[in-house]
């Protein structure tokens, strides 16, 4: 019974599977015969598709093709509208132009001008000839603008341009030389801008014009102090020696330089970086050249009175180099200019120094008599204070002396390394130079070849020794007096070999005399006789005692003659004219020289007359009172 219910149960269990099956076949075939209508639409739907696209491509690309004519065409159109459009406005620019700046406004007038150069630039481009005649139009619009431009400038810059100015009156006052008002600056500036355009410097009409208004400007405040730079060369007494600051020079330099600086300050205000440089030269040029005439005039007249004015030509070396540096470091420019106006003075200034000594020589040489009583003579003051004044200008004369190297001024080499125009700096000098101490050896060889002079004509024209030997230590005492009582003593402080020199000869010369005296004092010894003299101190009596008759009547007149030559040497010294150290070191000169001499002889034969004063006219006291007389 159990098997029975257990096969009942499998046996429904299969029914049930076949029966699923069954549903699951119904609906396999439901779906492929589905899978089939729909590839079946699908192809009809392809070529429908394809026969779209058969007839709706070629449409597609013909109105692509009339899109882009379209927008051709607008371009086209677009063009030439704004081809047209300068020709539609130049009536409109045209009544800006002719109003002029003034009336338009500077803004819109520049503006304008603007819009028509690059209408203009525009049709030149298109090169359309339908456009022609108004480019013609264009340009000489643009023509009469910018000559109304450039007269606007010049209007505008003369309005604000003086004929001239009083420098005085800013220098003495200390008030800086007026420069243009910001507003008209700012104007010129715009105005400037527009007309430089694409040129460079002085070249642009605006440049041009600013030189011709302002250069005669800067000539004309000028003009005053450059003729009393030249009037005030002229002393009153032309034999005086030129003092520092007597010349006008200083003053005009002076207000070249502060009127200058403020014409740069508005040239930078107004014109480009660039431009700077070349629109300061040619506003400067007028100015220049009347500096370069006024220096030849200058030069002229110092080389017309070189002793007494040659210290100018250094002054004035000093000051236009100082300005040459001072315009460079401020502006950079004008250092060339200024060296070329200076040229001419500079090389007088460095020649003079040989023309100096050539002339001392000359003068000496030329001296037709001298003092009979050994005084010195004036060309020794003059010389000495040539050489004190120098050093009132020793900053110009020690740059000078460094370019000229030591010893460069004892030939005509004072031209070399001058050549050139430009201001010498102190790179093209030996900087290991001092020029304090080449002037020092300067000053020695103007005085040697002075006193080298003198001692030559001394030669000719005084008699004797002595006189000469006077007036040549007379000489050299002056000399070392005015070196130690002016500025040259600190210059000259260990350097008197040459004076030193100068005095034992002029001392060797005057006490040449006492060699001849002398000889009155020597006795003859004879040491092979019995009772030769004994050494040390003599006893007169027995010495006399001793001599034969011929020896004392040479000793009674070796006495006579020494009293007769000694008495002509006194007499003589106290005649000459010697100054007082020249009188003191002669005296005790003398006194070396004779005095120890006179007392042996004396300690020896003085009894020779018994003391009647006969013969012995001097005994040890009353010469020595003599001696001491000589040097007081």
């Amino acid at each position: 019974m159990a098997v029975g219910l257990s096969n009942t149960a499998h046996h429904t269990l299969d029914e049930e599977a076949r029966a699923e099956v069954d549903v699951l076949n119904s609906r396999l075939d439901k779906t492929t015969q589905l899978t089939r209508k729909i590839q079946a639409s699908l192809g009809r739907l392809e070529a429908s598709g394809q026969s779209v696209r058969d007839v709706a491509g070629p449409l597609s690309g013909e109105t692509r093709r009339l899109q882009l004519l379209g927008n051709n065409v607008d371009s086209v159109l677009a063009a030439i509208d704004r081809l047209r459009q300068p020709a539609d406005s130049k009536d409109n620019e045209e009544q800006i132009i002719r109003a002029g700046p003034d009336k338009a406004g500077l803004s819109i007038y520049l503006a304008s001008l603007k819009r028509l150069n690059k209408s203009h630039a525009d049709m030149q481009v298109s090169n359309l000839r339908a456009n022609q005649h108004t480019i013609g139009d264009l340009t000489r619009l643009i023509k009469s603008g910018n000559a109304q431009l450039e007269n606007y400038f010049d209007k505008l810059l003369r309005g604000e341009t003086p004929r001239s100015i009083e420098p005085l009156h800013y220098i003495t006052k200390e008030k800086p030389f007026p420069v243009l008002p910001q507003d008209k600056i700012a104007r010129l500036g715009l105005v400037y801008a527009y007309l430089a355009g694409g040129q460079q410097g002085h070249s642009s009409p605006a440049s041009k014009i600013f030189a011709e208004i302002r250069g005669p400007y800067l000539s004309s405040s000028l003009v005053n102090l450059a003729a009393a730079s030249v009037n005030t060369a002229k002393k009153k007494n032309p034999g005086a020696i030129y003092r520092a600051g007597t010349n006008g020079i200083s003053t005009y330099a002076k207000a070249m330089e502060g009127i200058f600086l403020s014409e740069y300050d508005n040239i930078c205000s107004i014109f480009r970086r660039e431009d700077w440089g070349s629109v300061f030269q040619a506003t400067c040029l007028g100015a220049l050249s009347e500096l370069a005439r006024t220096l030849r005039e200058l030069n002229a007249h110092i080389k017309g009175h070189l002793n007494t004015d040659c210290y100018l030509a250094y002054e004035i070396t000093e000051i236009i180099s100082g300005l040459s540096e001072s315009l460079d470091t401020r502006t950079g420019e004008l250092k060339g200019s200024l060296a070329a106006a200076l040229k001419p003075v500079r090389e007088t200034a460095k020649s003079s120094l040989l023309d100096l000594l050539e002339e001392t020589r000359r003068k000496a040489g030329g001296l037709q008599t001298l003092p009979s009583d050994g005084a010195s003579t004036s060309l020794v003051i003059e010389t000495m204070q040539r050489l004190q004044a120098m050093v009132e200008f020793l900053r110009p004369i020690s740059s000078i002396m460094i370019s000229l190297g030591d010893g460069g001024w004892r030939s005509n080499s004072g031209s070399v390394g001058g050549s050139t125009d430009a201001i010498p700096s102190l790179a093209s000098f030996d900087i290991g130079a001092d020029g304090k101490e080449i002037f020092a050896h300067y000053c020695l060889d103007s005085i040697d070849a002075l006193l080298s002079a003198l001692d030559q004509k001394a030669k000719v024209l005084l008699r004797g020794k002595s006189v000469a030997g006077v007036f040549i230590a007379n000489c050299v005492v002056i000399i070392e007096r005015m070196i130690r009582d002016s500025d040259l003593g600190p210059l000259m402080p260990s350097r008197f070999e040459v004076l030193d020199q100068w005095r034992k000869k002029a001392t060797a010369a005057y006490t040449d005399v006492c060699r001849d005296i002398s000889v009155y004092l020597f006795d003859t010894i004879h040491t092979n006789r019995t009772q030769r003299p004994t050494s040390g101190q003599a006893d007169s009596a027995s010495v006399v005692k001793g001599l034969s008759s011929k020896d004392r009547d040479k000793i009674k007149e070796k006495f006579t003659q020494f009293n007769v030559a000694f008495d002509d040497m006194v007499a003589k010294h106290k005649s000459y004219n010697m100054e007082l150290e020249v009188r003191s070191m002669f005296g005790k000169d003398i006194r070396q020289k004779l005095q120890p001499l006179y007392d042996r002889f004396w300690d020896r034969y003085h009894d020779i007359d018994k003391g009647k004063g006969k013969y012995v006219k001097y005994d040890k006291a009353s010469i020595a009172a003599v001696f001491l007389s000589l040097a007081s």
